[in-house]
């Protein structure tokens, strides 16, 4: 072994013929995000199947009968938004400062989700759905599909080349001149670029019909939907690093049906079929403790347990 060759098993560089892929502008924002929240986030998660047959089938119904496009996301969103209005600590952003161990929870006045979607490229990145707290279905529904209509219009990696200058500025502004400095540089100079420098001058048209920045900068909650997503996900997320400064994230695998086994009246055993959905609830422990998801909860379960409300809302 030569001594080229020992530094580069040292350092683990890669080899001749490896393929290398440097992030482009939505993995440094998302890269960003999730290491500040596994930095700043002590953060539990409180995972469980909940039997939605009844649900299920309210939602089918509903479904069917009404005269918008309703699916089973804007169902999850409204439901989000019921428990978040039993435990409003959830809907929070947390400030804190590491050094003085000083914080504040700044309870939000509405309901911003997060909801992450595919792009073209094949990624996903969260955009917000805003001020759902008294918004029908049918509101959701109609704001979710024009978010998606205009996201099939919109030139990404400009909005979120506008993004990251925006959050540059918090930075710098929060005086981390060096990180700002850093970001900034290897954003538009040497291997890892992800833009020109010519870039910083391009106008790029942005009209109603188009996102915009502040439907994807940060939310009050974030709901990560995987399961109604990829609908061949067999999985459940057990965790997911919070989404900073956000302190709640519920996170929703694939409704599916699973076989159990009961008593009927004349006490034999059956085999049945019921529609479970596995939830995760992740949320920042710095807020309390258990007790804050404890009402959120009770919410959903009543909800469950009375599923012919959905026809209410």
């Amino acid at each position: 072994m030569d001594i080229k060759q020992y530094i580069r098993g040292a350092l683990a560089l890669p080899e001749k013929d490896d393929k290398i892929e440097y992030f482009n502008v939505k993995g440094r924002i998302s890269g960003n995000v999730l290491v500040n929240a596994q930095r700043n986030c002590p953060t539990p998660a409180y995972t469980y199947q909940v039997d939605i047959t009844g649900f299920w089938e309210e939602y089918q119904k509903l479904k069917s009968s009404c005269d918008y496009h309703l699916t089973f996301n804007t169902l999850l969103m409204r439901l989000l938004a019921e428990g978040l209005k039993a435990a409003p600590r959830l809907n929070a952003h947390l400030e804190y400062n590491h050094t003085s161990s000083c914080g504040r929870l700044i309870v939000k006045d509405h309901i911003d989700v997060a909801m992450p979607v595919f792009l073209e490229s094949g990624e996903t990145f969260p955009i917000k759905v805003k001020n759902i707290e008294n918004k029908s279905l049918r509101e959701i529904a109609q704001q979710v599909d024009d978010l998606l209509e205009r996201l099939h219009n919109t030139d990404m990696d400009q909005v979120l080349f506008d993004l990251v200058a925006q959050r540059m500025v918090g930075f710098a502004m929060r005086g981390k001149l060096l990180s700002t400095i850093s970001q900034i540089a290897t954003g538009y100079i040497g291997k890892y670029k992800v833009a020109k420098v010519s870039d910083l001058f391009k106008k790029v048209p942005r009209d109603s019909h188009t996102l915009q920045i502040d439907e994807l900068n940060e939310a009050t909650v974030c709901l990560s939907n995987w399961g109604p997503l990829s609908d061949n996900l067999k999985g459940c997320v057990t965790f997911s690093p919070l989404l900073y400064p956000q302190v709640f994230l519920m996170s929703v695998g694939n409704a599916r049906d699973k076989e159990y086994a009961f008593k009927n009246e004349a006490g034999e055993v059956e085999i049945g079929v019921k529609k479970e959905l596995p939830i995760s609830l992740m949320f920042d422990h710095r807020i309390g403790g258990f007790g804050d998801v404890v009402p959120f909860v009770k919410r959903l379960d009543e909800i469950f347990e009375h599923p012919e409300i959905i026809r209410e809302w």
